[in-house]
């Protein structure tokens, strides 16, 4: 058991993060119950600490966490107490105690993780999955069937199930012969290999009869069904290959990208997809299969091959989502949906888990695949030995979402070692060098991904990139699980890098990320700035206020007819009638599209209350749109008024 001062510096030292909880302790509410189930459920994680009275100076230079004390400290605890008690499918008892940290009372509770067999703990109100959580990095995340065969490993895996509506008919000839030559290469005296293909397709779990019919369970209609069929039964199952011109998503819908479509028998797919990409990369970046050597100037084909296995064989085919392999100048981004089943923290580690049980036992007998855990630390050695800075992994419980990220740079080159040359007075180490070079190709990093860069413990991370903030190396965006650093003032932009428009995240953006980088709730009082008289309406540009301007960009205005901008003083107090504010909102983007921090910047209102209250009301009536639509959260996602 830790003490609530060891526990504040921990929380000083990297924030909230998975094993820590910091509540201001005023009441037992619900998001303090999921905590409580989270800590209970996640499993390896050995429980957590939930610490009462402790808040977030957030308006100091480096927020701070501090004793806020509680006041009704008994309360508190007898309400955890009996709420843990009475609001699960059983009973937890956590271990409360009462410190006082500087003259305050804090409560520290460590709730303990529950054995295997007691798991998942949920809701009693809710059914299961939804009603249990787990605790995903400083979040409690709502369970999803994917978690289930966490908790539940003897149950049947989603890839053993039946496909309704398929037959025989709908196996192609091509992938079984494929299948047979492969796995002869491993083991020309394997036994399936004298069966027939029915009796084939049965032993490897592809085929079951169901009321004295043959039909194809998702494995074999995924391993070995023909492309008609894919189309058919599962549409939104496919690869989709995105090349994007330069380092960034494009803005432009009228030029935003080329794709192309694959889908069929996931053993035709790997060398399909595998050859799609080598062919799109310049030629220096292909070297042939046991040639690598540390001097090479290439991506190795084994990386590219394990990442585009490991998407294919441990993605979730629950949810109707393509692969996304993103294609950037510098970079290339594989995104799969489905969560990884191991913590992020121990992804390299011996050791596999296959949400797809029977398609990655076919990948692992015909040499496509491995299953010791070992593909990641293999493709980091690999990048390492090629002079490569390593792959990042991502992955989001949130959005059930996998990413791979393999930078086609070289650390260091010629014009890197030139370019730190520049940062020298800043007296950095090996690991923020390297992070630099990152941030310049990436746009922006966070914790996990230093971390995975360099090697090091999250605390190391944190002291880094503190570091570098205290610098104005970086700039901290977001709270919580969703910070990352983007490119400060200090920073010099290399290869015509832009410091002016940092991008939000280290790639391509996902369903509502930008809900989780939000502040808690909309300022009390007309967002901290005092109430414009309406007297000071209409004024010019040059008359604004002195709460306008200096706030808003050169840049917003010059899109901003003058009419609109004589409305902004009027705007950024508080009204009443909102039915007004969404007319200005849609105004405003009927004029130009912006960016939500450019209308919140505008307005003087919190991202988060612009988007719940008006934004997304109003794309969701048709009277907003968004300016890229294909990616909902882009980091550039800017919103304008819908076509009549």
């Amino acid at each position: 058991m830790k003490n609530a001062a060891e526990l504040i510096q921990q929380l000083n030292h990297t924030d909230e993060c998975n094993w820590i909880e910091a509540k201001r302790g005023s009441a037992i509410d619900r998001s303090i119950l999921e905590s409580v189930c989270a800590f209970s459920n996640e499993p390896g994680l050995g429980g957590g600490y939930i610490l009462f009275g402790v808040e977030k100076e957030e308006l100091s230079l480096f927020p701070t966490y501090y004793a806020s004390g509680v006041e009704q400290s008994d309360k508190i605890q007898l309400d955890l107490s009996s709420q843990c008690a009475s609001m699960f499918n059983q009973s937890i008892r956590p271990i409360i105690h009462v410190e006082s940290v500087d003259g305050k009372n804090v409560i520290v509770a460590y709730v303990p993780e529950l054995p295997n067999g007691q798991k998942p703990i949920y809701f009693k109100s809710e059914k299961l999955p939804h009603g249990a959580y787990r605790r995903i990095g400083s979040s409690d995340q709502r369970c999803t069937d994917d978690d289930l065969f966490v908790f539940f490993n003897k149950e049947d895996s989603f890839d053993s199930t039946l496909v309704g509506g398929s037959s025989l008919d709908d196996i192609s000839e091509e992938a079984l012969a494929l299948y047979r030559q492969l796995r002869s290469k491993v083991n020309s005296f394997a036994e399936e290999l004298q069966y027939n293909d029915e009796d084939l397709l049965y032993s490897l779990g592809c085929i079951r009869k169901e009321k004295g019919e043959i039909q194809l369970t998702y494995a074999g209609l995924l391993i070995f069904g023909k492309r008609v069929a894919h189309r058919r039964l599962l549409p939104m199952v496919r690869v989709d290959y995105i090349r994007v011109p330069g380092n960034e998503w494009m803005e432009d819908p009228e030029n935003r990208f080329t794709t192309i479509d694959m889908r069929g028998s996931l053993l035709e797919m790997v060398q399909r997809v595998f050859s799609q990409i080598t062919d799109d990369l310049p030629k220096g970046f292909i070297l042939p299969e046991g040639e690598l050597q540390a001097e090479s100037n290439g991506l190795p084909t084994r990386v590219l091959r394990e990442a585009i296995v490991n998407a294919l064989i441990h993605r979730t085919y629950r949810e109707n989502q393509p692969i996304q392999i993103i294609r950037y100048g510098n970079r290339i981004e594989i995104k799969n949906p489905g969560f990884s089943l191991k913590p992020e923290d121990n992804l390299g580690e011996p050791g596999s888990k296959s949400r797809n049980p029977f398609i990655a036992a076919v990948f692992h007998e015909t040499n496509l695949a491995e299953t010791k855990g070992s593909g990641i630390r293999t493709m980091r050695a690999l990048m390492e030995k090629a002079n490569l800075l390593p792959p990042t992994f991502e992955s989001d419980h949130g959005r059930n979402q996998f990413t791979v990220r393999l930078l086609l740079h070289h650390f260091l080159g010629v014009d890197d070692v030139q370019w730190l040359s520049t940062f020298e007075n800043y007296s950095l180490n090996e690991d923020q060098k390297r992070a630099l070079i990152f941030t310049r190709e990436v746009g922006a990093i966070d914790n996990s991904s230093y971390r995975q860069l360099n090697g090091v413990d999250i605390l190391k991370a944190s002291s880094d990139l503190r570091d570098m903030r205290i610098k104005e190396l970086l700039i901290q965006k977001g709270k919580g699980r969703a910070t990352y650093y983007v490119v400060g003032k200090n920073f010099i932009a290399g290869d015509g890098a832009e410091d002016s428009k940092p991008p939000v995240s280290v790639s391509a953006p996902v369903d509502d990320i930008e809900i989780q980088i939000l502040e808690d709730s909309e300022p009390a009082v007309a967002d901290i700035e005092p109430p414009v008289a309406d007297s000071e309406l209409p004024l010019a540009v040059s008359e604004l206020p002195r709460n306008v301007e200096g706030t808003i960009s050169e840049d917003i205005l010059k899109r901003l007819p003058q009419e609109l901008i004589n409305e902004i003083p009027l705007y950024r107090k508080r009204i009443q009638d909102k039915t007004l504010l969404a007319d200005f909102i849609y105004r405003l983007c009927e004029t130009d599209s912006f960016q939500l921090h450019e209308l919140s910047t505008i307005l003087n209102k919190t991202e988060k209350y612009l988007l719940s209250n008006f934004i997304k009301p109003l794309r969701e009536k048709g009277i907003l749109e968004y300016t890229i639509p294909d990616m909902p959260n882009h980091f550039k996602q800017a919103y304008r008024a819908a076509k009549k």
